[in-house]
């Protein structure tokens, strides 16, 4: 017994070593310099809350414009890069080194550079001096070095490739080859504009970033992190398979506010692995099932792995836009592994957990979830509308009216909670496991959802800035850290004013500190990506990949879409998520969008995004390099390649999705209504459920060959059934050139023409791309046109373009003088691509009635 508890404080120790060498640095130096690295962090996180809240400009002191904060936000990460990460395996951990102080104050000072030397840097634009290139080379080569301490060597030698690529242009063969540039001038572009590692990711990770983990932080320590597993398991652990279902809620809840994979895979892992081991899961499925929801958890918005503000400024939509695109897909594959691990308990005849619930009949669990529900949604109306009327009512008063309001509901729940005992941190590995009941564990936490409306409200509702929006939730997260213990302990009559108002602080240091430290390889990867980026834009190297992507795939676009999926992964199986999506989206998102209209594909900017976004996480599960799968496998103790393989096969479902919505576009909620979105929402459902069952090979007992097949096929033509219609009949007429103003007149409003146009690019080669045309106001064709800003040319069959009006929404299209319109394609009414589901639901319907009849004729239950 005693060396089983020494095996498991031993693997907590390795987890802990492995979180935090991966996320917050594994350094823990004691006396003066451990206070240091403490204090630097937490004085780096209330930096970050100053410059993200009204104070400077209400003060009229200590404001920053972007470009200061960045390089104050860099000169902090450089500096505890240093600090907290060893740079080698055999450095000491428990101190820091001289040369790691020297090396750590030499790369916060070239890493504030830019705001020390502001004036006079803005008075020398492109003009770098001797100091300039000096302290630009030492940043540089300081911050690859910090890179490889705290994300390893793959960054850093991307990055590396890249400067070289810069520096050797006029040497490299063929199609590769440019102009080159200059030490001066790459040092210039690089560490001296926003171009390069100043840009908008590092401005990304200064603004929005390192709040929203802050917040996470502050959650954590709050309590909220043990609080959501507790409630998954009192909900689903009795259920077959339960403690697998509890740990996929889990995930996905820590999810939402963690943006690392590997850190909630051991946060909820080192709970959930070995209940799911208790009830029949082998050690490696067991792991994998943490693995593919704790990687879920970074496609899951509102942080979405920091990806999510990136997309803002990359695709140049709001962040309300980006969590409405990317939430259906989320919650389809979350909902799609919850059936996973259902199907995988049916087939090895799993129970579940003993339930601590007394017994309800069906009815009353019904009435009671009915009821609940209703309650959400009138509470929800109540605040949506009563909040919408007060504003113009109180209009200035309106924030500290709410602020009251808040305040109340606050103590309000603390009173309600304080009814029961507090939830306590279990040991996983204890021999009985009675789970919670349910009513006690979700009422002691009810304040933990209040933060998380805030940030809602003030993203959704009051449409603030994603930065401005996660400073009001921290602020009232810091109230909560501070305040629950004491206000609880009066409630309860065991109060100690004093000692709980220090513990509440205590803890509100702590997750100060935590935040700061988990941004450090966030911020260190954003600037170096800066890097990739900066010479991507210096070399035009962008148009290069897109000649030699289009000559490897011969322009075909599946073609196309497979090599960007294996580039992210092979790119992901070293970068972490945030530098990976930065890479590829600079490199390959511009490509596909490219190609895609060269081939009559229009897919959205959002949507490109998001496919390279979800390959470059699904790295995290890709043997040989899988980081979480490493990190699942020390808890579970099985395999970790096994793990990964495991753990890849319940994740093809995430693989599916992005070829998915690349041609099937409502999946992303693009131009639907919210009838049809709740439509496309029930039937993509179940289409991934039975692709799920598909891949499983067994829905109601095991699948034949065929039956395997033709789920595959149902769950496709669910998801993108226009593939069958365009079959059948072609969504567009060909309407000859010369017809085109006759065409547009006779548009109903609100429909697009496309129209295949031959011209130049911008390198004077010849270009043949398909545009969309949203269809003007106007009464007549004629009028549509000049509208929209084009005046054509026929000459003998030929229509040219022969003025684009300056300004207008043909010049924003891309329309120019000279160009050629060689077909124009208007819609035609033909029936609504939605009855191919019929035919797939009958097909459907028929594999249940063979499986059933199956089923009830073997007695014998279907083993693993």
């Amino acid at each position: 017994m005693s060396e089983d508890k020494t095996r498991t404080s031993a693997s907590s120790v390795d987890l802990e070593d492995m979180v935090a060498s991966s996320d917050s640095g594994a350094r823990k130096p004691a006396g003066m310099p451990g206070k240091i690295l403490v204090v630097t962090a937490a004085v780096w996180s209330l930096f970050q809350l100053w410059i993200a809240s009204p104070l400077p400009f209400v003060l009229e002191f200590g404001v920053f414009n972007a470009t200061e904060s960045r390089s104050i936000h860099l000169a902090f990460a450089l500096f505890l890069a240093y600090m907290a990460y060893p740079a080698t395996k055999g450095s000491p951990r428990d101190r820091i080194p001289l040369q790691d102080w020297v090396l750590g104050l030499l790369a916060a000072l070239a890493g504030a550079y830019m705001f020390i030397f502001y004036e006079q840097l803005a008075q020398r634009p492109g003009a770098p001096i001797l100091q300039d290139v000096i302290v630009g080379v030492i940043g540089i080569l300081l911050l690859l070095e910090a890179t490889r301490r705290a994300l390893g060597p793959p960054l850093m030698i991307v990055a590396m490739v890249f400067i070289a690529y810069s520096l050797a242009g006029p040497y490299m063969p063929g199609i590769l080859s440019h102009r080159g540039v200059s030490v001066s001038g790459l040092i210039n572009h690089q560490w001296l504009t926003t171009q390069g590692v100043f840009g908008i990711a590092l401005g990304v990770s200064t603004s929005f970033v390192f709040l929203f983990v802050l917040f996470g932080a502050l959650l954590d320590k709050a309590g909220a992190g043990n609080y959501f597993i507790k409630v998954a398991f009192s909900l689903l652990g009795h259920y077959k398979g339960g403690p697998a279902k509890a740990a996929v809620v889990a995930s996905g809840m820590t999810g939402l506010i963690s943006g690392s994979s590997i850190a909630n895979v051991v946060t909820t892992g080192t709970f959930t692995v070995p209940m799911m081991k208790r009830v029949g899961f082998s050690s490696e499925k067991a792991g994998a099932v943490e693995v593919a929801s704790s990687v879920n958890g970074q496609i899951m918005p509102p942080v979405m792995g920091a990806a999510a503000f990136l997309m803002v400024e990359y695709v140049g939509i709001s962040y309300v836009d980006v969590i409405k695109h990317a939430f259906l897909p989320a919650l389809i594959s979350y909902i799609a592994l919850v059936y996973i691990v259902h199907l995988e308990a049916l087939k090895a005849n799993m129970k579940g957990l003993e339930s601590s619930n007394p017994p309800k009949p069906l009815v009353r669990k019904a009435i009671g979830f009915l009821g609940g529900l209703l309650l959400m949604m009138i509470t929800a109306l109540v605040v949506y509308y009563g909040l919408g009327w007060l504003k113009p009512v109180l209009g200035g008063a309106t924030p500290w009216v709410v602020a009251a309001v808040l305040a109340v509901v606050y103590v309000a729940l603390l009173k309600l909670g304080s009814g029961y005992p507090e939830l306590e941190l279990d040991d996983p590995n204890s021999p009985v496991v009675t789970l919670p009941q349910t009513r006690p564990t979700v009422m002691v936490g009810l304040q933990f959802i209040l933060p998380v409306v805030v940030l809602v409200w003030c993203l959704m509702v009051e449409r603030l800035s994603p930065g401005l929006s996660a400073f009001w939730a921290t602020v009232f997260m810091t109230f909560i850290i501070v305040t629950q213990r004491p206000i609880k302990a009066i409630f309860r009559g065991q109060s100690e004013l004093a000692a709980d108002i220090k513990a509440g602080f205590l803890d509100l240091w702590d997750g100060l500190v935590t935040g700061a430290r988990n941004m450090i390889g966030i911020g260190i990867a954003t600037a170096t990506a800066g890097i990739i980026v900066g010479a991507v834009s210096q070399t035009g190297v962008g148009l290069v990949l897109a000649d030699v992507v289009e000559i490897l795939s011969m322009g075909n676009l599946m073609l196309i879409l497979l090599l960007t999926a294996v580039l992210s992964l092979i790119l992901g199986m070293g970068l972490p998520t945030t530098a990976n999506y930065i890479v590829v989206s600079a490199l390959l998102a511009p490509v596909i969008v490219t190609l895609g209209e060269q081939n009559g594909l229009l897919v959205p900017l959002i949507a490109v995004h998001l496919f390279v976004f979800y390959f470059g996480i699904m790295a995290d599960v890709t043997p040989p390099v899988g980081l979480a799968s490493f990190a699942a496998a020390a808890v579970s103790g099985g395999d970790p390649l096994r793990t990964g393989f495991q753990a890849f096969y319940y994740s093809l479902r995430t693989a599916a999705l992005p070829f998915l919505f690349i041609f099937n576009t409502d999946l992303l909620l693009i131009d639907v209504t919210f009838l049809q979105g709740i439509l496309i929402f029930v039937v993509a459902t179940l289409a991934m459920l039975i692709f799920a069952a598909a891949t499983q090979g067994f829905m109601l007992t095991r699948n034949r060959w065929y039956e395997s097949v033709l789920l595959l096929l149902v769950a496709f033509t669910l998801f993108r059934p226009g593939f069958w219609m365009d079959m059948i009949h072609d969504p567009y007429q060909s309407v000859p050139p010369t017809q085109f103003v006759q065409a547009l007149g006779e548009m109903e409003d609100d429909t697009t023409l496309r129209l295949q146009i031959a011209g130049e690019d911008a390198y004077g080669d010849p270009l043949t791309t398909y545009m969309t045309l949203p269809v003007p106001e106007g009464e007549n064709g004629e009028e549509r046109l000049a509208n929209f800003g084009l005046e054509l040319l026929v000459e003998d069959e030929r229509v040219i373009v022969d003025m684009v009006t300056f300004g207008s929404q043909a010049e924003k299209l891309g329309f120019d003088f000279d160009q050629q319109i060689i077909e124009v394609l208007a819609p035609v009414d033909r029936w609504s691509k939605e009855w191919m589901w019929i035919p797939a639901f009958g097909v459907f319907a028929l594999i249940v009635l063979m499986q059933r009849r199956r089923r009830d004729a073997t007695a014998t239950p279907a083993t693993a």
